[in-house]
């Protein structure tokens, strides 16, 4: 199974972890949330998991996402193609999400890859700003803001999209996984909710 996912090589160190966590953890069942929320052996974890997912949440992916049909339309594209464009942000999104995660080892883009998208993002929303300042200055002023709207999407993919997945898997044991995921999903949608309702006043 190890090969099939990962492909040839020497997988006999991660064979080892996996056998040696199965024997720590001793057939032990998996854990409910409320499990996880009371134990403290995992509270660490979760609070890095609570950061991460919260952080996630003011990257400016949400904003983007926001203002992205009136930065499509300012730039001249059709109202009734602007649903394309969506698409293809999120096309983007996924595609570079699957690369993060497939492409590159944990130990290569957890520190490179992050921080570097990280920088990228900073950049692109910086660049963003003074685009969107200038739209109407020169007619190429929008088309320079359409992509640095593509370029933020993929670097907020190849990056900060792609960790919260894998690191649950890094930071949970076996029987903690499940509980942590449904945690993960749980914290997520209350605060995209609470960023859906808060934005518009903030705006």
């Amino acid at each position: 199974a190890v090969k099939q996912l990962w492909g040839d090589g020497d997988h006999l160190a991660e064979i080892n972890d996996m056998v040696s966590e199965q024997r720590a953890i001793g057939g032990e069942k998996a854990k409910s949330v409320w499990d996880l929320l009371r134990d403290r052996a995992v509270r660490w974890q979760l609070i890095t998991l609570l950061l991460v997912v919260s952080c996630i949440q003011l990257l400016g992916a949400n904003v983007v996402y926001s203002y992205a049909y009136s930065i499509f339309t300012k730039a001249g594209i059709p109202p009734a193609q602007t649903h394309y464009v969506s698409l293809g942000i999120g096309t983007t999104e996924i595609l570079s999400t699957v690369l993060c995660v497939s492409g590159f080892s944990a130990e290569f883009w957890r520190k490179t890859l992050l921080w570097k998208n990280y920088a990228v993002m900073a950049l692109a929303l910086g660049l963003l700003t003074v685009t969107l300042s200038l739209q109407d200055s020169f007619f190429w002023v929008p088309y320079c803001s359409v992509a640095l709207v593509f370029i933020f999407i993929m670097s907020f993919g190849i990056g900060p999209g792609g960790v919260v997945c894998p690191l649950i898997t890094e930071i949970f044991i076996q029987s903690y996984r499940p509980a942590a995921y449904v945690f993960n999903g749980v914290v997520n949608w209350i605060q995209l909710f609470i960023l859906g309702l808060v934005f518009p006043f903030l705006v």
